[in-house]
């Protein structure tokens, strides 16, 4: 499907997700995947701060409320808790979270995994993946909709957990 990978290999696309076990026949499977130069810890902590905002274009899905650049102290997310906050407004649940691994949460009906790999020297492999039962054409547009927000969203993760870092 046209959208559907980005920043991933082969081998990050057949493994499994925790968002699987919410959808067992997904008609839209997208993964979204970037290499950060920091330790699986600094990452977590900018992941786990996506309960405060999307961290995507701010100007597009936080009605410009520019998304946190420090890091707040909030505690480990917990199962039950908002997934995360655009324009103000509570989205979302978080349906699985293994502390410094992974952080599952669902949407509208779509459910994502944000999953830590840690490489060698300090890198750590940031993969998202989502996925939805919807029509074959909505999953089409919403697949490319979703790259175009997740890249941002990925890529300023990115950039904050290595400018902290170093």
């Amino acid at each position: 499907m046209i959208g559907d990978r980005w920043g991933v290999s082969d081998s990050e696309i057949v493994r499994s997700y925790p968002c699987d076990d919410f959808v067992t026949s997904p008609t839209l499977q997208a993964w979204r995947g970037v290499a950060v130069q920091a330790p699986a810890e600094a990452v977590w902590r900018r992941v786990a701060q996506v309960r405060l905002a999307p961290y995507s274009y701010d100007w597009l899905d936080n009605l410009g409320r520019r998304s946190p650049r420090e890091l707040v102290g909030l505690p480990e997310p917990q199962v039950g808790e908002r997934f995360t906050t655009a324009g103000g407004r509570e989205l979302g649940r978080i349906v699985s979270v293994t502390p410094g691994k992974q952080l599952t949460g669902t949407i509208m009906g779509a459910f994502m995994s944000y999953v830590l790999v840690p490489q060698d020297h300090d890198t750590t492999r940031l993969l998202l993946k989502v996925v939805m039962q919807t029509s074959r054409w909505a999953a089409l547009g919403l697949s490319v909709g979703d790259l175009i927000m997740a890249r941002r969203q990925l890529l300023n993760l990115k950039l904050l957990a290595e400018r902290h870092q170093h």
